[in-house]
């Protein structure tokens, strides 16, 4: 079994996989950060979405192996000091989760999505959006989130 190493939410781990090995299993199983979901093991739900080197990424669609020596942040790196990142802390506001299935893997690409495209506005979220299905709610309250944290982020950048 191939020796693999990366660093993830900011502390390097290592650890031995079998090259079949996907990254959401190796995060889940091997490193125990549950908060990366699998929902359809086939890239079509996102609950799986974790950023790998700044970029989200479907952990169900790379091998763990694929991430060697890369930086990998999971919902659970998103916190810093204890303070909610400006898309949790709106989901939790803006009531952007019904079961939270899908919520690991809608703040993960609503990250990246609002650092590709600062300026947002309804209809592009909702196209950046169609990888993450979400069973439960209308999207309403995950688009006005997503939409409320990127204001705010681009307020605090101004």
């Amino acid at each position: 079994m191939p020796g693999i190493a990366m660093t993830v939410n900011g502390k390097p781990v290592s650890g031995d996989v079998e090259t079949r090995t996907l990254l959401v299993q190796f995060l889940r199983e091997t490193l125990r950060l549950t908060g990366t979901h699998v929902g359809c093991d086939t890239s079509q739900c996102g609950a799986c979405v974790v950023h790998v080197n700044g970029k989200a990424v479907k952990a169900c669609t790379m091998l763990a192996v694929q991430a060697e020596g890369a930086q990998i942040t999971t919902i659970e790196g998103l916190a810093k000091d204890g303070k909610l990142h400006p898309v949790q802390a709106a989901f939790k506001e803006h009531h952007g989760l019904q079961c939270g299935f899908c919520t690991p893997g809608m703040i993960m690409t609503a990250v990246d999505l609002i650092r590709r495209i600062p300026n947002l506005d309804e209809t592009t979220i909702r196209q950046q959006l169609e990888g993450n299905l979400c069973r439960c709610t209308g999207y309403q309250n995950i688009v006005k989130a997503i939409k409320a944290a990127a204001d705010e982020m681009k307020g605090a950048h101004a």
